[in-house]
């Protein structure tokens, strides 16, 4: 027991070194950095949660939020090898999941949105997240909710995920949406961030509606050109005047071919 528990004590360094460049010595890590201390009691806090002392598990749990900065409830289940960088201000709540070699940054919250109301009711109810495998979440982001964010996946910083998330996606914006559909993310990605330039999807979406209008504007100029020629023609073989159609006519005609478009 004792070698299995040292074993992961070692893992949850080595992650740590694995993901952080500013930790220079497995020392530093056991020393000075505070995501190892918040998961290390959260790992007491919980086993003692499980076994029903919930008074004294979440004593632990606050001790360990005065020390860390970090609150994670002792009821929340927390995979092997999490990094929580800096972590400040992180919050995760009574029922959330995360799976293993995930990543947080500071201030992120894994909040629920249940009603304050009949609290009572709520006891034992799954209302907060689930993150998978792999997931990194950046700065300031608050995932909100019974939700699930797939294996892999991005969350950019200060985002609100408000709905399930695909696996291997960036999602980034309030509320998030996606920015990075395909060739899922695998690379180590700080603050969710995947590369340096990310398309904003509002934008791609306003260019799309101004080219389709810009195409619709040549049509209508090419229909009308046509209109014109053949209410010339017509009017030529009618012995009418050779300029074309007059003013109203032509009026009338292009105001019904916008129409029709």
């Amino acid at each position: 027991m004792a070698i299995k528990i040292f074993k992961r004590i070692a893992e949850e360094v080595d992650a740590t070194m694995a993901r952080d460049p500013a930790a220079r010595s497995r020392l530093m890590v056991v020393l000075a950095y505070p995501s190892f201390y918040a998961i290390l009691f959260h790992r007491l806090a919980h086993r003692i949660y499980k076994a029903g002392f919930y008074t004294p598990a979440r004593m632990v749990s606050q001790l360990s939020r005065f020390l860390t900065g970090i609150e994670i409830n002792p009821g929340a289940q927390v995979g092997r090898r999490l990094f929580i960088d800096h972590g400040m201000g992180v919050v995760i709540g009574e029922t959330a999941i995360v799976g293993d070699d995930v990543t947080l940054y500071h201030d992120v919250t894994l909040g629920g949105i249940s009603p304050s109301i009949n609290s009572s009711t709520q006891v034992n109810v799954k209302r907060h997240p689930t993150l998978e495998d792999g997931v990194i979440v950046g700065a300031g982001a608050q995932i909100l909710g019974d939700i699930v964010v797939g294996k892999n996946a991005r969350v950019g910083a200060n985002a609100v995920v408000v709905k399930d998330v695909p696996p291997g996606v960036a999602v980034v914006g309030i509320p998030a949406r996606i920015v990075k559909p395909k060739d899922p993310c695998t690379d180590f990605d700080a603050y969710g961030i995947p590369g340096r330039e990310l398309p904003d999807p509002v934008s791609r979406a306003l260019d799309g509606l101004l080219d389709q209008i810009s195409r619709l504007q040549a049509r209508v100029g090419t229909l009308e050109a046509e209109l014109q020629t053949r209410g010339s023609h017509l009017n030529g073989v009618n012995g009418a005047s050779s300029e074309g159609l007059s003013e109203d006519d032509a009026a009338s005609a292009v105001y019904e071919l916008r129409n029709h478009i």
